[in-house]
């Protein structure tokens, strides 16, 4: 097999040995599921209706099935620290990659700092207890830098943690789904079958949110060089995971259809509501106007699946980061950033600066955005979900194309699995966050033509109507942010480029991973 015709810069050739394998086929499997299924945006799903579930099969046969063969091919190929940074590198070069990396990575403390932060609040307040004024901000700092300590962990010991996520979705979403049962025998459901019926109103405005539920097939390659076999695992572990993400995704958005009348489910707390609704088979009741109050063993119920949801939504951000953070740290030890960002700790592996840096961003997003909407909380979710959204998928615009680009410019690198259809593999999932993206920026774009139904204005993300101008605004500001960010990284970049590199690199399956205590 052939030298792949690219380099690293010499720093990243020392900081990676600083790290050690110990990623292997159940850690990577544990690690996509906790990537995949987010249990932040199941109330917004199951807020557009049963035909968010027609939509959620639609797009996993063509968008989600061809970006897993993409991830498989791209991962087990290509098997470097850093992932899709290096993918794009390859197929691009390094400044593309670079200012594509930067987005890809600023999405993280955006999501966690924003969505996942205002669910876990909600949560709390839901089941336990009210945090008014400077405490929804003490709460909100926790929640954040709890999970920073947990990404600074040697990965060795980190990786447990998304294995605990997985773990605790399977048992909420699982306890949901029975209790769901119960309480449909009990009180009977509320669905009927017209309303499965598809739009294209209802695709518009579930296509950003059900995509973004799809992402994070490339999440476990950031740490390619840590893991045992990638050769083997990527393609295995991306199949298990994928097929059990599906399953995870459908069965709570459908439980909260059932047991939720559509006009009660919100997109903030749609999911949480629908989980207080059926622990009342345990004990409790649903007063006349829906406000829902649990006992006994129901209260019990209710609180266990309360921390497994905090629980559930941490470790999602944990993950993200720890493979988000691990790409900036490579693309600037490999000169596409400043090189104080590219360092790895010698005694956990991990890169601390960036892990840091991504903690402080993150808590700036939750203090400037409670500011900014003046606690209103559904209008923050809305906007910053739309955004951790858009900053992440423009990164993918060039990750995604990788795949052809690369087959044809190293037709010779050895692929131990072999996508069928490189280019339509590459340019379904393409087609699909072009379009989000621009559903994103100017909602509705494409309702009421050719005869279609609906108004435009009513697909603005709740808290925005009639206020398209602020929400272009909460977009397109803070993306041309990121970008010129990006640009900036890249000069930062300048010495660690000009140190020289050191020359072709050798085939994956010759690298070795150094181990250090």
């Amino acid at each position: 097999m052939a030298a792949i015709p690219d380099s690293f810069t010499g720093d990243w050739e020392l900081q990676k040995t600083h790290l050690r394998k110990s990623f292997f086929r159940l850690d990577i499997a544990a690690f996509l599921v906790c990537a995949l299924v987010g249990l932040d945006t199941l109330g917004t799903v199951a807020n557009k209706g049963p035909q968010g579930l027609v939509w959620l099969l639609f797009l996993a046969v063509f968008f989600f099935l061809p970006y897993g063969l993409l991830a498989a091919e791209l991962g087990s190929a290509f098997p470097f620290e850093g992932g899709p940074y290096v993918w794009t590198k390859l197929a691009f070069g390094r400044f593309a990659a670079g200012v594509n990396q930067v987005l890809y990575w600023l999405s993280n403390p955006v999501w966690l700092g924003g969505t996942l932060t205002i669910v876990a609040v909600t949560t709390w307040e839901k089941f336990f207890f009210d945090l008014p004024g400077i405490w929804r901000y003490v709460g909100g700092a926790i929640f954040v830098w709890t999970g920073a300590l947990a990404v600074l962990l040697a990965f060795r010991v980190g990786k447990w943690l998304p294995t605990i996520g997985a773990i605790s979705r399977i048992l909420l979403i699982g306890t949901f789904v029975v209790s769901v049962v119960i309480y449909g025998v009990e009180h009977g459901v509320h669905l009927v079958g017209h309303e499965f019926k598809p739009s294209y109103i209802g695709f518009v405005g579930l296509v950003p949110i059900l995509v973004y539920n799809y992402v994070g097939f490339e999440l476990p390659s950031t740490a390619a060089e840590e893991m045992g076999d990638p050769q083997k695992d990527v393609p295995s572990s991306i199949l298990r995971a994928g097929v059990l993400s599906v399953i995870l995704y459908g069965a709570p958005i459908l439980g909260t259809l059932l047991v939720l009348p559509g006009n009660a489910i919100g997109s903030l707390g749609g999911f949480v509501d629908a989980c207080k609704a059926v622990f009342t088979v345990y004990g409790g009741h649903v007063a006349a106007d829906g406000s829902v109050t649990l006992t006994g063993a129901g209260s019990v119920m209710g609180k266990i699946a309360a921390l497994g949801l905090i629980l559930g939504v941490l470790t999602s951000g944990i993950t993200w980061s720890m493979g988000g953070d691990r790409a900036q740290a490579v693309a600037c030890a490999d000169g596409a950033g400043p090189a104080f960002l590219g360092k790895f700790s010698t005694r956990f592996g991990t890169p601390i600066r960036v892990n840091i840096l991504s903690s402080i961003l993150s808590t700036i997003v939750m203090v400037a955005a409670f500011l900014i909407t003046k606690g209103d909380a559904q209008k923050y979710f809305s906007a910053v979900l739309g955004l951790a959204i858009s900053t992440t998928f423009i990164s993918y615009l060039l990750a995604f194309p990788s795949l052809y680009v690369l087959r044809r410019k190293m037709p010779d690198v050895e692929r131990p699995y072999r996508s069928p259809v490189p280019w339509l593999v590459s340019a379904l999932p393409t087609v699909f966050v072009l379009f989000t993206l621009v559903q994103l920026v100017w909602p509705g774009l494409g309702v009421g033509w050719f005869g279609t139904s609906g108004d435009p204005a009513g697909s603005l993300p709740e808290g925005f109507a009639g206020d398209r101008l602020g929400y272009m605004l909460s977009q397109l500001v803070p993306l041309a942010l990121c970008l010129g960010l990006g640009a900036l990284f890249y000069v930062l970049g300048a010495p660690a480029r000009k140190a020289g590199r050191n020359g072709p690199l050798p085939p994956p399956a010759s690298r070795e991973t150094i181990s250090t205590d």
